[in-house]
C-alpha cells in the first residue's frame, strides 16, 4: 500500500466511510457524531448525531445518509443537519442487535447486516471465541416490510449490491469469506461463496468507481482462532473467560483487498500499522482510497497503485 496522508478527526473510531456526491468523506465515530470531511483541506463538519454508535454507512445520491447503528438499529438521515429516522428497529418482534453494515438499491430496497444476537460491540471478540452463528442479512422493501434473506451468518459484516441488482454480497467475519446471496435469474434466492479462505477477517466492503469489490481486512487470521475453530463450543468460550491481557488481539495492519464479481483477486495493499491500523472502512473513487478505523481518530488516504 502506498503512503497514507491521515485526516485527524475530532474523536476516535471512523468505523465506515463513504463518500457523499459533494466529494466529501462521510463517517460516524465512538461518541455518535456522523462527521463530513473534506479531504482537499481536512475540514470537518458535524451534520448529525445518532445517539448511539453509528456503524456502516450508505450515502444517497438524494443527500439521504443510511446509518446501521450498534444500538439504535437501522436509521436514516434526511439532509445533513436534518432528522434521523428509525427504519428497523426490531425483527421478527425481537431488537435488532448490532446493525452492522447497509446498501441501497435505486427503487429503495435497503439491504442491511446484523452481526451477532450474543454480543454488543464493546464484547465483539466473544462472537469470534463461541463462533455462534448468529449473523443476518435483511432486506427491507420500499413499503417498510423486512425480511430476512440469510440467517446462521459468522459475524455478517460489509454488504455491497452489484452494479445490475443481479446479487448482494455479505462479507462473513469469522469465517475469513465473502457470500453471495442471488437476487434474480434462475439462481435467484441461492447463496454460494463469491471468495474463501480470505488471509484476515474481512470487515466492512465498498463498492468502487473501478467497479471492484473493495474488502478491509482488519487483521491476518489469528493461530489461535483457527486453532479453536473445529473444537466444541464449551471449549472456545472458555478462551472468552480467560483474562483481557491474555486473551488474542489483533495484528497492527492497513490492510484491504479488491475482486471482480467473479471472485478474482485484483489489488492485494497492505502495510505496516504503525502510523494507522484496523482498517474497518473502505470507499475507492478514481484511483483515491478513504479508510476508516475502529479504532483510529483520524481517516486515512491512499492511493491505488497503477
Amino acid at each position: 500500500m502506498p503512503a497514507l496522508r491521515v485526516l485527524p478527526l475530532p474523536g476516535s473510531g471512523p468505523e465506515d466511510v463513504v463518500l457523499a456526491s459533494d466529494g466529501r468523506v462521510l463517517t460516524g465515530i465512538g461518541d455518535g457524531a456522523i462527521l463530513a470531511v473534506d479531504p482537499t483541506d481536512g475540514t470537518v463538519e458535524q451534520i448529525a448525531h445518532t445517539g448511539g454508535r453509528p456503524l456502516g454507512l450508505h450515502a444517497g445520491a438524494d443527500g439521504t445518509l443510511l446509518i446501521c447503528d450498534s444500538e439504535r438499529g437501522l436509521l436514516r438521515l434526511d439532509k445533513p443537519h436534518g432528522q434521523i429516522e428509525v427504519l428497523v428497529d426490531e425483527v421478527d418482534g425481537q431488537p435488532l442487535a448490532f446493525a452492522s453494515n447497509v446498501v441501497a438499491a435505486d427503487d429503495g430496497t435497503i439491504y442491511f447486516s446484523a452481526s451477532t444476537r450474543r454480543y454488543s460491540l464493546d464484547n465483539y471478540m466473544g462472537d469470534f471465541f463461541e463462533h455462534s452463528g448468529t449473523g443476518r442479512l435483511l432486506r427491507r422493501t420500499p413499503d417498510g416490510q423486512v425480511e430476512t434473506l440469510l440467517d446462521g451468518l459468522q459475524f455478517a459484516n460489509g454488504v455491497v449490491l452489484a452494479p445490475d441488482g443481479s446479487c448482494v454480497l455479505v462479507a462473513e467475519t469469522a469465517a475469513y469469506r465473502v457470500t453471495r446471496y442471488r437476487l434474480t435469474g434462475e439462481q435467484a434466492g441461492t447463496t454460494d461463496e463469491l471468495v474463501q479462505n480470505l488471509p484476515g477477517f474481512p470487515d466492512n466492503m465498498g463498492l468502487g468507481s473501478d467497479g471492484l469489490i473493495w474488502v478491509t481486512l482488519v487483521s491476518p487470521r489469528n493461530p489461535l482462532l483457527d486453532k479453536l475453530l473445529p473444537l466444541p463450543g464449551v471449549l472456545r468460550k472458555a478462551v472468552w473467560a480467560i483474562p483481557a491481557g491474555l486473551q488474542p488481539k489483533p495484528a497492527r495492519t492497513a490492510w484491504v483487498q479488491a475482486f471482480d464479481f467473479t471472485g478474482a483477486l485484483v489489488h492485494d495493499l497492505q502495510r505496516a500499522g504503525d502510523e494507522y491500523a484496523m482498517v474497518t472502512g473502505v470507499a475507492e473513487r478514481d484511483g483515491t482510497l478513504y479508510l476508516g478505523s475502529l479504532t483510529e481518530p483520524a481517516i486515512a488516504v491512499t492511493e491505488v497503485p497503477a
